[in-house]
């Protein structure tokens, strides 16, 4: 059970959200009890969170909205679907061989891998603050892209940060989203992280996606990337028989990481 403010600091709203992404739908009841709060207090926050365009309020709770207006922030990202990241991360590595130049977006789940990569001797390409924090006192070579620092996403965006990944042509590209449609492809809530994705993405050699199988389904704001555009999908559970025929069609080669043993 959840007490109201947990240890990783979490607000009541970054709660209830970090539920709704992990449980699409929620209930008043269920969340007054695991938050410690009144029902009354649980309506009000999820009406707030309805108006920011996070959920949609249904009769008894709220559910996950297939297309978020708003940004979910980093520290919410950074509690959902941690160990199925830390899978994904572990698959992701074993795609890297000594010596190649690795791009990393500023995804949570670039981050698990970053966290690991000072097991291979490689240079980076880095778009977030906490991939730059984890790997920093590593000897690691690494290149930050600069730009405007886009505090909710803990990232570099702008036109700097794109100009600068203009010129780098790294041999793998790990990228994450915020959504995956067989007609959408990958995209993001926000714009300017995906203007910085898209130009990572672009000098790429190797294109790979790390994706959650929370993220199937969703469709967000930009465009990031289409699935055409992408060599290797990385996730935990097995997508929806529309995503592998999406993935199928365009030859991305689907790869689930295994679970971890005991």
């Amino acid at each position: 059970m959840l007490t109201k403010q947990p240890a990783g600091g979490l607000g009541r709203q970054d709660e209830i959200m970090v539920r709704v992404l992990a449980q699409r739908v929620v209930r008043i009841k269920d969340l007054a009890a695991d938050i410690g709060v009144s029902e009354m207090t649980i309506r009000r926050e999820l009406d707030q969170l309805d108006e920011l365009g996070q959920v949609e309020r249904i009769h008894g709770g709220a559910r996950l909205r297939q297309h978020a207006t708003e940004e979910i922030s980093y520290h919410q990202r950074s509690q959902i679907q941690a160990e199925a990241k830390e899978r994904i991360a572990l698959a992701a590595l074993e795609l890297i061989q000594e010596g190649d130049s690795v791009g990393l977006d500023a995804s949570t789940t670039a981050l698990a891998l970053a966290r690991i990569l000072p097991a291979r001797n490689v240079q980076l390409i880095l778009t977030g603050l906490d991939s730059v924090e984890a790997i920093m006192n590593s000897s690691l070579e690494f290149f930050v892209c600069g730009g405007h620092f886009h505090a909710k996403a803990r990232s570099f965006v702008g036109g700097s940060a794109v100009a600068a990944l203009s010129r780098m042509h790294p041999d793998k590209v790990f990228f994450s989203s915020g959504g995956l449609t067989p007609i959408d492809g990958f995209t993001d809530p926000n714009p300017q992280e995906a203007d910085t994705k898209r130009a990572l993405l672009k000098g790429g050699a190797l294109k790979i996606a790390l994706i959650d199988h929370t993220k199937f389904g969703r469709r967000a704001l930009a465009s990031t990337a289409n699935i055409d555009e992408v060599d290797i999908l990385i996730t935990d559970k097995e997508p929806s028989t529309e995503i592998r025929k999406a993935l199928e069609a365009e030859d991305v080669r689907l790869i689930i990481a295994p679970s971890r043993k005991r």
